[in-house]
């Protein structure tokens, strides 16, 4: 599945992305009865649109319900990537959501939430590497790249993506593995915990009635 293009994936991205602007206090957005979203840092209301353009400079929020101050946070960014699957190109096939819903109520649904935000930071890594190692090509020019850079820059980047993409996956699965194999260990400590008696001390118990 392709991703989209500059619309949708920067948006995904950058919500699931902990690490940007990660040590400022959060911003501050109520929400009200009427859905209005008021901005408490330049005491104005807002649109969802000027959240998702928040969203995309990096800033953390944090949306509460203007009278409960219930955390509505999730909702709000649940509510942006549902406008840009529906506006856009999507990220998400019809095949990758509903193995996703297949996850609610699994025992794996906690593992498989650790698991797709472990693998997304690692894909956000490669991301901001390439950026760094495009910002080279613009020889003080920021709109225009140095033609002959660009080319030789692209002609590398093929192999190139290829090769992190392959450590990326080998990551992702390795940390499946450790976390299934947690998993296994967290259960089979659970169950040794209980006094279970094996057949063979019924056995030895019946044997010394006998004697």
């Amino acid at each position: 599945m392709a991703l989209g293009p500059a619309f949708s994936a920067p948006v995904f991205i950058a919500i699931c992305n902990p690490g940007l602007k990660n040590m400022q206090a959060a911003r501050l957005i109520k929400k009200y009865p009427n859905r209005r979203l008021y901005d408490t840092q330049t005491s104005s209301y807002i649109t969802l649109g000027d959240v998702k353009q928040l969203v995309l400079a990096g800033d953390r929020l944090l949306v509460e319900d203007a009278k409960t101050r219930e955390d509505l946070t999730r909702s709000i960014l649940l509510q942006i990537i549902l406008e840009e699957e529906a506006g856009g190109t999507p990220l998400f096939s019809s095949e990758m959501l509903a193995q996703m819903i297949r996850f609610y109520g699994h025992a794996m649904q906690g593992m498989m939430g650790t698991y797709l935000e472990k693998t997304l930071q690692s894909f956000v890594e490669i991301q901001s590497r390439m950026t760094d190692q495009s910002k080279a090509l613009y020889d003080g020019n920021k709109s225009m790249p140095n033609p002959e850079l660009w080319t030789q820059f692209m002609a590398g980047q093929a192999p190139m993506f290829q090769t992190m993409m392959a450590n990326y996956i080998d990551q992702s699965k390795n940390m499946f593995v450790q976390m299934q194999e947690q998993m296994q260990q967290q259960t089979l400590n659970m169950f040794q915990a209980f006094p279970f008696q094996g057949p063979a001390s019924h056995a030895g118990d019946r044997d010394e009635g006998k004697n």
